[in-house]
C-alpha cells in the first residue's frame, strides 16, 4: 500500500512539475497585450505561441465539430484560459477529485472517460455541458486532460466570450 501512495505521489508531483514549467515557460516568453492574448486562428496554437498536445487538440477539433452542426463559428484557445483549465485538470488529479472552480468562466469538467470522445459525448449529452460548448457567446477556450497512475483521466474545458 505504501508503495503505490509512493507512486501516486510522485506521479502527481510529476505532473504538477510539468503544469509548472509549462507556466513558467510561457511567463519567460515577451509580454503581449491583452488584446494579442485572446485569439487565435489555429486550433493548436496559442497566440502566444504556446502548443497543445494532442489529447488538448483532439478536444478542440469534437468540440468545434459540435459547434460546426450548429452553424457556430469555432472557439479559438486563449492562453489564459488554457493555463487555468491545465492547472485545475491538474488540481483534480493531484486531489481525486472532480470539483468545478470557483471563476467567472463556462466550464466542462468530466471523470473517467477513456477517451476524448466519450469525454465530448458525455459532455454532449448533459444539458448544462451542452449549453457551455454551443453557447454562441463564447469565442475562446483553454482545454486540460490528466491521467492519474491508475489510469483515471480528468478533463477540463473552460469557456469565455
Amino acid at each position: 500500500m505504501m508503495n503505490k501512495l509512493c507512486v501516486t505521489t510522485l506521479f502527481a508531483m510529476f505532473l504538477f512539475v510539468q503544469a509548472a514549467l509549462a507556466v513558467a515557460e510561457d511567463a519567460a516568453k515577451p509580454t503581449q497585450s491583452s488584446e494579442d492574448k485572446t485569439s487565435t486562428s489555429t486550433a493548436d496554437t496559442a497566440k502566444d505561441g504556446s502548443k497543445l498536445i494532442e489529447v488538448e487538440k483532439q478536444m478542440m477539433e469534437q468540440t468545434n465539430a459540435q459547434r460546426a452542426k450548429y452553424g457556430l463559428p469555432p472557439l479559438a484557445i486563449d492562453q489564459s484560459l488554457e493555463k487555468t483549465a491545465r492547472s485545475h485538470a491538474v488540481w483534480m488529479t493531484n486531489n481525486r477529485s472532480l470539483q468545478h472552480i470557483n471563476a467567472n468562466v463556462g466550464e466542462n469538467i468530466a471523470m473517467g472517460q477513456r477517451t476524448t470522445g466519450e469525454a465530448v459525448n458525455d459532455w454532449m449529452n448533459s444539458p448544462g455541458h451542452r449549453a457551455n460548448i454551443l453557447n454562441s457567446s463564447y469565442k475562446r477556450t483553454g482545454v486540460a486532460a490528466y491521467q492519474t497512475p491508475d489510469g483515471t483521466i480528468y478533463w477540463c474545458q473552460q469557456f469565455l466570450p
